[in-house]
């Protein structure tokens, strides 16, 4: 018995490892962007790509023709289609030791967007603001193939992604909404597909989206690249980081009277009527809650009639800063954690009857100011009515703490080369038209590098993906931030400024946005002109549209005339006009202390000129010069505006 036993066990084991052997052997697989539905990048030589085994031979069937190549002994192969005219849809067939059958394959023209928040910012949180664009968004030539965030401080092999989608109302929803609107534009002229490769990450800086060649000459980015190299010590970062933000939370969770108390603070048992009153939307730092940060909670009264009773109704909060959880009558309306996502809380009908009814929100603000951000909607839709939650609301702080320690955790996401080594490096050497990027906010204090760093960025792609001169186009920083009423510095322009310059490299557009920002919201809503004024600068730069006009006035050069200094400008379209007023704001003219007043400014024929009563002998300009330049009003008669500008090139210390 016992040695029949061991005689079949190993007969067993045989047959397993020869299973095995059988499995482990290597077939033809792909990289996720090579997949059923793809964009292919039109009159361009298409790379295709892939593993197998050492030696196979693989070969590609695609329009007609046929091409073979062995895989190398690194167990890579690839192959270099001819470029293809635009067209589709068609069929891909990959024959190694198995068979891959790619489908639905359209060529035409693919579009990398990438950078910070707003190209990541979704068509999902525009429902509100472009329900039309988004109930008519079926287009099967519209596709995007979203990168799904990761990181590493060395290059991966693939991308973790879902694959291409193409465009309907459901879908629509994970776009990225430039990039969305972009490809409208584009289809709409030319009726050819667009492929959207949407690799984007919120907050992140420029120098994570560089390779470390593309860093050469930036050694204390490398230097604090290479610190990540140890996954052990990132793994003991990652935990101490944990440690901190798990006890931030639970000394707050300790602290918190409103839930610690026998009755919380959203019960309707609870009686808030001994509360302070203050109105919003406001900020609490200058409403009595001066340098509060943790917990504060906020209660306001409505009355439902009985007209209104029994539907279903929606509960608008604007920007809360910076995280919340509201109740109605006791029950969980919602929860949000990010502070940049507006709250939006639907009620089920029957939730509310005739008669009054309590909100409860329980605010947890992590640094800086806390409350309702200014200048947002606060109400509730119930059909077509909408009852106002603006003035005055109750309030009670809960729990006062330390701030949270966010300058002690690590973004490993932030840190040089991260992103390019999870995000772009395997993208390439998949054939796309250019770029579409939107970045520059976590860039902003450091403008002065951001003059090398972004054209850096743009020339370490070019070379990764051997396009000298492929097309890359970006968006200048929008308008941002309270107005300020005199003139003075600006980290944020600055920004712009080095962006601008990134002008002089070949093959390069910048859309102007300071005229559609929002000045409490660092994701401005309006992404239908963003998109309309990249596509602008794709006809200049990469369609070859000379009839466009494409940009609005460019600040080219001054000239003293006595105590004026006339300005010149290229594109400036059928005329220079100072939009929505007859008088030109924003500008501003110094003496030789450059200490800058407003002045006076007017057009004349193609110039302008500028003056001040002030300033008898002046030697500078500046327009537009402030994070947020509210009433910049110099534009073009097509209706784009002039980008910011200095005609000085002084250097500003910093501290």
């Amino acid at each position: 018995m016992t040695s029949g036993f061991i005689i079949k066990a190993k007969h067993f084991v045989l047959l397993l490892l020869c299973f095995i052997v059988a499995t482990a052997k290597a077939t033809v697989t792909l990289p996720r962007l090579i997949s059923n539905g793809m964009v292919l990048q039109r009159d361009q030589p298409l790379h295709i790509w892939g593993w197998a085994n050492e030696g196979e031979q693989v070969t590609i069937a695609f329009n007609g023709q046929t091409w073979s190549v062995k895989t190398n002994a690194d167990k890579k192969w690839r192959i270099d289609l001819p470029a293809q005219k635009a067209g589709g849809p068609y069929t891909m067939v990959i024959t190694g030791d198995n068979t891959i059958e790619i489908t639905n394959i359209l060529v035409g023209e693919v579009w990398l967007c990438s950078g910070q928040s707003n190209m990541e910012f979704i068509m999902g949180r525009l429902t509100d603001k472009y329900p039309d664009v988004i109930a008519a968004a079926t287009n099967p030539f519209i596709r995007q193939f979203k990168v799904e965030r990761d990181w590493k401080f060395s290059p991966v092999a693939d991308v973790k992604s879902e694959g291409w989608q193409a465009a309907d109302p459901k879908t629509v929803l994970k776009f990225t909404s430039v990039g969305y609107f972009f490809a409208l534009d584009f289809y709409k002229k030319y009726k050819v597909p667009v492929g959207l490769i949407n690799s984007t990450v919120g907050g992140t800086p420029a120098e994570a989206w560089v390779s470390e060649a593309g860093l050469s000459s930036f050694p204390d980015l490398l230097q604090q690249a290479a610190k990540y190299k140890d996954t052990a010590a990132i793994a003991r970062i990652q935990a101490a980081d944990q440690q901190l933000k798990d006890n931030w939370y639970a000394q707050v969770a300790k602290a918190d009277q409103g839930n610690n108390e026998a009755i919380k603070w959203y019960d309707t048992r609870y009686d808030h009527h001994q509360w302070a009153s203050m109105n919003m939307p406001a900020s609490w730092e200058n409403n009595g809650l001066k340098n509060l940060d943790g917990v504060v909670w906020f209660e306001k009264q409505i009355v439902i009639t009985k007209q209104q009773a029994g539907q279903p109704a929606t509960l608008f909060l604007g920007n809360i800063l910076e995280q919340d959880s509201t109740w109605i009558d006791g029950k969980l309306a919602g929860t949000t954690t990010d502070k940049h996502t507006a709250r939006k809380y639907k009620l089920p009908a029957g939730m509310l009857s005739e008669g009054t009814h309590t909100i409860v929100i329980r605010i947890t603000n992590l640094q800086g100011p806390g409350g309702f951000v200014m200048d947002k909607r606060y109400y509730l839709q119930i059909g077509n009515e909408t009852i106002s939650l603006e003035g005055a609301w109750r309030y009670k702080a809960g729990a006062s703490v330390a701030p949270f320690p966010a300058n002690s955790l690590t973004r490993f996401n932030f840190q040089p080369t991260s992103l390019y080594n999870t995000m772009i490096a395997p993208l390439v050497p998949y054939a796309i038209k250019g770029v579409l990027w939107y970045q520059g906010e976590a860039n902003a204090e450091r403008a002065v590098v951001y003059r090398r760093l972004f054209p850096a960025l743009i020339n370490d792609w070019r070379a990764r993906w051997n396009q000298q001169h492929f097309p890359f186009l970006f968006v200048q920083l929008p308008n941002f931030k309270q107005a300020v009423k005199e003139p003075g510095e600006s980290d944020w322009a600055e920004l712009r400024e080095a962006q601008a310059m990134t002008l002089t490299l070949p093959e390069t557009g910048m859309a102007v946005t300071i005229d559609i920002g929002e000045w409490n919201d660092v994701h401005p809503l309006n992404k239908r002109d963003v998109g309309r004024r990249l596509f602008l600068a794709a006809e200049h730069a990469v369609y070859g549209n000379n009839d466009v006009v494409y940009t609005g006035p460019v600040y080219r050069s001054m000239q003293k005339e006595g105590n004026k200094i006339v300005l010149s400008f290229s594109n400036t379209g059928s005329g220079l006009v100072a939009k929505g007023d007859t008088v030109l704001q924003r500008f501003a003219i110094a003496g030789a202390d450059y200490q800058f007043v407003w002045a006076h400014a007017k057009i004349e024929g193609q110039k302008i000129m500028v003056w001040s009563d002030a300033i008898s002998d002046p030697v500078a300009v500046r327009y537009a010069w402030a994070d947020n330049p509210s009433g910049s009003n110099l534009f073009n008669k097509e209706g784009l505006p002039a980008a910011p500008f200095r005609t000085d090139n002084r250097e500003r210390s910093k501290k």
